[in-house]
């Protein structure tokens, strides 16, 4: 695999070329997932639920994903690998300057923020400092008691012209690419074709311009709650690495995600 950067991921989106992404936490698991031609590894704070057995992801910190953001980074150093900003690491922008730092140090090539408007001036100073930025809307887990439980987001006109707003301002701050979770398809298609920049969905239906998928639900061992937008693409065949296979490949040509994986 060639060396993957934000000018990559654009061509792909000028060429309507769909692309895999999938979180990461060590070495040896970037490695197999680079192997398979995923171009996009993310350290998801996700890792506070599926490592450490949490119920959020509130309780990670910044050194926590520096310290996976190193691995990873190792085991796949042609990937673009993004590090997410744990809850309360960028309260402010001078907090999010010295959180950026310390993941960028640790080896991410771009760090990810949840929120909209509140985070138009963070996202400029990021850009600014030569930190590309990944925005998220949607569901976004670290406002989960906000929210009352992890529900779909962008409902009803208002709700999706609103993240279609966001979307946009973020975009014009400096956002070099976009996570949508859990909005309905055709927001997520309106969202995708309005911006320039890439949109990598999750629980957003097949139009994105990425899908990424944690990598436990990737593989059926998520204990607890499934997301309906997961896939176990492991119980289809016969090795780790064929599953990993099977995801990108299907991302590629448009048969992930199905009708079943997405929302109204």
């Amino acid at each position: 695999m060639d060396r993957i950067t934000t000018s990559t991921l654009n061509r792909y989106k000028r060429e309507g070329r769909k692309f895999a992404a999938l979180t990461a936490y060590d070495a040896s698991f970037a490695a197999a997932f680079a192997e398979q031609g995923v171009p996009v590894l993310l350290i998801g704070d996700s890792l506070g639920m599926v490592l450490n057995g949490d119920e959020d992801t509130l309780k990670v910190t910044v050194e926590d994903v520096a310290y996976h953001t190193r691995a990873v980074s190792k085991g796949a150093p042609k990937a673009l690998v993004i590090a997410d900003m744990p809850f309360m690491s960028y309260a402010t922008p001078e907090q999010a300057f010295d959180s950026a730092a310390t993941l960028m140090r640790a080896g991410a090539q771009m760090v990810k923020l949840e929120g909209g408007d509140w985070l138009l001036d963070t996202v400029r100073g990021l850009t600014q400092r030569s930190v590309p930025v990944c925005a998220h809307l949607g569901l976004t887990p670290q406002s989960v008691h906000v929210f009352g439980g992890f529900k779909v987001q962008g409902r009803g006109d208002d709700a999706g012209k609103a993240i279609l707003d966001q979307a946009l301002r973020l975009q014009d701050a400096g956002a070099a690419m976009l996570v949508l979770e859990c909005v309905p398809t055709e927001l997520a298609r309106t969202v995708t074709e309005a911006l320039s920049i890439p949109v990598i969905g999750i629980g957003a239906g097949p139009h994105t311009d990425g899908q990424i998928l944690v990598m436990h639900d990737l593989f059926g061992i998520t204990s607890g709650y499934i997301p309906k937008f997961a896939k176990n693409y492991l119980a289809q065949t016969n090795s780790l690495q064929a599953a990993v296979a099977a995801f990108v490949e299907e991302v590629e040509h448009g048969r992930f995600p199905g009708p079943e994986h997405c929302f109204n």
